[in-house]
């Protein structure tokens, strides 16, 4: 066992020994790391016309040659043509745009929307981004006219059926990625870091000459492989020139040597694998940029950093070519890198993913193959990491089971009391054996990661389409009080079944949601199999499929169903309030029968105008979900299983299976603008409960143990698509020498209640008030918002709301 040497005061035994207390975080960033922070909180976001004008200019000059030809030239020319700098004081260097946090256009997602946006871009309430006016000439003159007609918006709106047509305006659910690449992927990086880009070449070059590689198809798609590995070799060649050139004006002589060495680290990657731990740390950041820069979309994931990695360290750690203050260092210029990468989304989708979520979901701790733990030093430099940057991104994870370390918990516990809401927590003891029921190989079930925010999948092995629909089980219920009409339009949306009105018992209202759930889950998945089919025709990823597995090997895309594993995810927006509502009917309607159900639905249509004291009675004397109440619970977990239930038997066209899952992201504030008055007590248009499995705000009054219990009483097995549950904890609560130590007995009570997800904010509604009040003076503040951390001041003010009214708890 050996003995690393931290500092002149701490020394740390052994390689998966956790960091002493004093190295878990509190202390303040280098000087360096600390400039490149302030840079990126007080960057102000600008449009970026480049990759637009680009693209255009690429697919003008390849008409009439196959798709994924054309994107794996589009690539090419992108990373030929596109500026690119070195900032001051980067070592690890790369981005997708000139600048940090630039909004990226790819027209050929969309034009429209954003032509009718381009005007308010800087003044929208979510989401801005200054542009000028000469970049709306271009866009408008140059760019638009040639797209319109041809983008993925453009041929998902003419090929969606009436009948899915009909639910969707009726806000059933939503159809997601119809104006981007899909993204939503963990890629096989520890593969990119292995082989490198002249082992990626050998292997499609060995691949293409197997005997049955027969097809045009095949051929069309090694070919594009090939362009991709010259885009990208030449992309990193293009950095080792820059840092060659600036070393040679630098005036700062260890900056000059730094910049030569950046310039040797790209030019040994542009064809080789990565050797030591600066290397594979830089090659990590390139396969990130490529695959923005190739599909400009969200969560694209690193996966099992800490798994992936620990090789590289290792040894640099064990040759003496790093310390362990230096590697901590290196580490934290690559979380300062994650980000600097936002994505550009429509007002209406802003709202559904407020706050810039990218998605580099980074998961550490959990199981090996054997199922042994997986905790290793990397894991605990990576909690360090976050405790001291605190920004958004990486979205940084933890994966727990009944045997991991207590030092590591507890280091865990300490990160998520300095407030930026991370590490979020992943409950192995469930969701392996949910990712095996779904036909997912016991090695690759333990080595399971997390997409995005919450979603579950297989590194390099799988697209998930973990975001293909988010169906709005409220508004469905709202549907069913009314007889499939909705209560203000009279518009038929849904099956014509009794209104509430006209049934006798609960059994009836029962059977007409059931019924009502299984017709528009067919019609979402009517509709997410249109979107999945067309862009396999028309948005080819040829760079990502590089590295997922089996599409070499199949000589197919992975939208064209390359990947090993081929699921689509939709997600389940909000239990808790068809429970506390179904809870509220049972008991006023049909038990004590103190409400006959025409009042209720009056009120409904009302928004309780006039009826103050009926909506109290209803809040305040009908059980709620949260409270470990089974009056209540009991309707979110029938219904909550139902759900999964309807969902999985279907298959998608790439030859997986449907994924139920129950996460909001921030769209439970505008689903809930899409849903009336409801019996548990909510205004018409208000937010829903906030996160996927959480209880409705204020109304979970039992306390965290509680709100726990009630969760774990779903079959969330079933939810192997991932599950979202927010808790709020006031800064109190950590005061004190045994603060995270019950705080971990909290995390191994969530383990033990096989509930597969639970994230926290530390914060008080005083301290949030403020930074509404004064935004200046809170920039930097950091919260959960659902399955990811965003900027409180860049949140809109309804969201903003909801977040502080969450419950807070004050013990478990």
């Amino acid at each position: 066992m050996t003995t690393i040497n931290i500092n002149s005061t701490l020394t740390l035994t052994g390689p998966t020994a956790g960091f002493p207390r004093e190295m878990w975080g509190a202390d303040p960033l280098p000087p360096r790391a600390a400039r490149i922070k302030q840079r990126l909180v007080e960057n102000e976001r600008q449009i970026d016309v480049e990759r637009a004008r680009f693209a255009t200019e690429s697919y003008r000059a390849t008409e009439g040659q196959p798709m994924v030809i054309r994107r794996a030239k589009m690539l090419l020319h992108l990373v030929r043509r596109m500026a690119i700098t070195i900032h001051p004081d980067e070592v690890i260097v790369g981005n997708r745009s000139l600048l940090p946090r630039m909004g990226v256009i790819a027209p050929e997602g969309a034009v429209d929307w954003i032509d009718k946006e381009l005007d308010i871009l800087s003044t929208r309430p979510q989401d801005r981004f200054n542009i000028t006016p000469a970049q709306i000439r271009e866009l408008r003159e140059e760019i638009f006219p040639y797209w319109r007609g041809q983008t993925l918006e453009d041929t998902v709106a003419g090929r969606v059926p009436d009948d899915v047509r009909v639910a969707v305006a009726g806000k059933a659910f939503s159809l997601n990625q119809t104006d981007h690449a899909q993204g939503h992927i963990l890629p096989d990086v520890e593969t990119w870091l292995r082989l490198g880009i002249g082992g990626l070449r050998d292997k499609v070059l060995t691949a293409r000459r197997q005997p049955a590689v027969q097809s045009e198809t095949q051929q069309h798609y090694y070919d594009a492989s090939l362009l991709v590995l010259d885009a990208a070799a030449g992309f990193i060649t293009r950095y080792a020139d820059l840092a060659g050139e600036q070393a040679e004006t630098a005036p700062d002589p260890a900056r000059r040597a730094e910049l030569r060495r950046i310039s040797q680290i790209c030019r040994h990657l542009s064809a080789h694998p990565a050797r030591n731990f600066h290397e594979a740390l830089q090659a990590v950041w390139f396969l990130f940029v490529l695959l923005q820069i190739e599909s400009n979309a969200s969560s694209f994931s690193p996966g099992r950093f800490d798994q992936y990695m620990l090789p590289y360290l290792q040894r640099d750690l064990d040759s003496g070519a790093l310390s362990l203050a230096e590697a901590q260092e290196l580490l934290e210029y690559l979380w300062l890198k994650f980000n600097e990468i936002v994505l550009l989304r429509s007002s209406k989708s802003a709202r559904y993913f407020a706050g810039f979520p990218i998605g580099f979901n980074l998961i550490v701790g959990g199981q090996l193959a054997d199922g042994a733990d997986a905790t290793n030093l990397l894991s605990y430099m990576c909690l360090r990491a976050q405790s001291r940057i605190g920004l958004t991104q990486p979205n940084l994870s933890i994966r727990l089971h009944r045997r991991s370390p207590d030092d590591f918990l507890e280091a865990a516990a300490f990160v998520i009391s300095q407030g930026s809401g991370m590490p979020q927590v992943f409950n192995d003891e469930v969701i392996i054996p949910g990712q095996l029921a779904r036909g997912i190989a016991p090695d690759d079930a333990r080595n399971y990661a997390v997409v995005g925010c919450v979603e579950l999948s297989t590194p390099g092995k799988a697209l998930g389409w973990s975001d293909a629909s988010m169906f709005n089980l409220t508004r469905v219920l709202e549907l069913t009080l009314f007889g499939g009409r909705d209560p203000h339009s009279g518009e038929q949306i849904g099956l014509s079944t009794p209104p509430l009105a006209e049934m006798q018992s609960f059994a009836e209202l029962e059977a007409a949601y059931d019924a009502q759930l299984a017709h528009f889950v067919e019609l979402m998945v009517k509709g997410c199999n249109v979107v999945d089919a067309i862009h396999a025709e028309i948005y080819p990823s040829p760079f990502l499929s590089l590295v997922v597995d089996d599409c070499l090997e199949r000589g197919l895309d992975v939208t064209a169903g390359g990947a090993r594993y081929n699921f689509s995810g939709v997600q389940g927006v909000q239990i808790a309030n068809v429970a506390d509502s179904l809870a509220a009917v049972k008991q006023a309607v049909f038990d004590e029968h103190w409400l006959p159900a025409g009042d209720l639905l009056a009120a409904l249509r009302a928004n309780f105008a006039s009826a103050e004291v009926l909506r109290q009675r209803l809040i305040n004397r009908a059980p709620k979900y949260g409270n470990d109440d089974d009056r209540v619970d009991r309707h979110a977990k029938k219904w909550g299983d139902r759900y999964s239930a309807l969902v999985e038997q279907y298959p998608t066209i790439r030859g997986g299976v449907y994924q139920p899952g129950f996460y909001t992201v921030s769209a439970h504030v505008p689903m809930g603008a899409n849903v009336g008055a409801t019996p548990d007590g909510r205004f018409a248009g208000t937010p829903l409960a906030d996160g996927g499995l959480s209880p409705t705000a204020g109304r979970d009054r039992r306390g965290a143990t509680a709100a726990l219990n009630s969760v774990s009483k779903l079959n969330l097995k079933l939810a192997s698509n991932g599950t979202l549950l927010n808790m709020k904890f006031l800064p109190l609560f950590f005061a004190g020498e045994a603060a995270l130590k019950k705080f971990v007995l909290l995390l191994r009570g969530f383990c033990h209640l096989h509930i597969p997800h639970v994230q926290f904010n530390v914060v008080s509604a005083e301290t949030l008030r403020r930074a509404q009040a004064n935004p200046e003076q809170y920039r930097s503040l950091v919260v959960r918002v659902a399955g990811y951390s965003a900027y409180f001041t860049e949140l809109d003010r309804e969201l903003q709301d909801e977040i502080i009214r969450r419950t807070e708890f004050t013990d478990v």
